[in-house]
């Protein structure tokens, strides 16, 4: 089990920085992260985002690699039908190399109309730009001949070098039952945001006949001492962050999803928990034992806007008392 961090390089006017010195704050809290004992770090990706939030995760990733020793990089996640999976194979095989088989790929179907308008894809087609993509995708780290041919994509007599030597997990995410279900049926594993789908997930394990699939999952909970007095001290960089992924339409149409109205409403019905230490290893020992397919739990480092210092402190408290007592 692998305890981590979750990044998106958000920088929202209200509480912006310089980028360069934004980003390099960031990588050195990564940094540190792993000095106290966090496994794994997770990058996200958006784009035209007025707020910054990260398109090339996979260029982050490399700089991680460059500033770490053990932990492990991942994606959750990247946006599998924007990409022509061809060049997502040979940049993903290259920051594989690069970090000695550090890095894992978690991909995921996306939602926004602006992002597939802009790259030329119909949101339609997504399915089965995911499914084609993901086959591309396993047939190039193996270092054969391509020779795909679908709907979408096709690929011919082609071998993408170099290859992997440790070929990343190929991990899919979203919260739909037919997502789910694309986790189980082709992927390695699933992308799990605030535990929705895990019971789903397993389902679709058994009816797929797999004993082997992972899970990871993206954790809100905000953990402290004074979880309550952590939240309103952070309650508007919280809503920010809630409300933005609902004009996005990441939780449903946004015309038909309403925002919220302040922060304390949107922790109280939004995906976020409040633990202090002690609720913290409880809930997720509980976790790990209900669901044994759990392979990594990683949490926000900081919320969009909110100080490196504030997401450090937050850090400390649980690489000091939440990780002893679940390792």
């Amino acid at each position: 089990m692998n305890f981590g961090l979750w990044y998106d390089f958000r920088n929202p006017a209200p509480w912006q920085q310089p980028y360069e010195a934004f980003y390099a704050g960031v990588l050195q809290q990564i940094a540190d992260a792993e000095q106290l004992g966090f496994d794994s770090v997770w990058l996200t990706e958006h784009h035209f985002c007025e707020d910054g939030y990260t398109p090339s995760p996979l260029v982050l990733a490399g700089a991680i690699g460059a500033r770490t020793r053990k932990m492990r990089i991942g994606t959750n996640l990247m946006l599998l039908p924007l990409h022509d999976p061809v060049r997502l194979a040979e940049d993903s095989a290259t920051v594989s190399l690069a970090t000695g088989g550090r890095f894992d790929l978690g991909v995921g179907i996306g939602y926004r109309q602006l992002e597939f308008d802009q790259f030329g894809r119909k949101l339609s087609q997504r399915p089965s730009m995911m499914e084609e993509g993901v086959e591309i995708i396993r047939r190039a780290w193996r270092g054969d001949a391509v020779n795909f041919q679908g709907k979408r994509y096709q690929v011919g007599d082609l071998r993408i070098t170099p290859a992997p030597v440790h070929a990343p997990a190929l991990l899919l995410g979203g919260m739909a039952e037919p997502a789910i279900d694309r986790a189980a049926r082709i992927a390695d594993g699933f992308l799990c945001t605030g535990g929705i789908g895990l019971d789903l997930y397993a389902e679709a394990l058994a009816r797929h006949g797999k004993s082997d699939g992972a899970a990871v999952l993206g954790c809100w909970a905000i953990i402290a001492e004074d979880p309550e007095a952590e939240a309103a001290r952070l309650g508007e960089h919280i809503l920010y962050q809630t409300n933005e992924y609902i004009r996005w339409g990441a939780f449903g149409p946004p015309e038909s999803t309403p925002l919220f109205e302040d922060a304390a409403s949107a922790v109280e019905n939004g995906l976020y928990e409040l633990w202090d230490a002690e609720a913290a290893v409880s809930n997720l020992s509980k976790l790990i034992s209900d669901f044994p397919m759990l392979r990594d739990i990683h949490f926000w480092a900081q919320f969009p806007g909110e100080s490196l210092e504030s997401g450090s402190a937050r850090m400390r408290y649980i690489a000091q008392k939440v990780l002893p007592r679940l390792r």
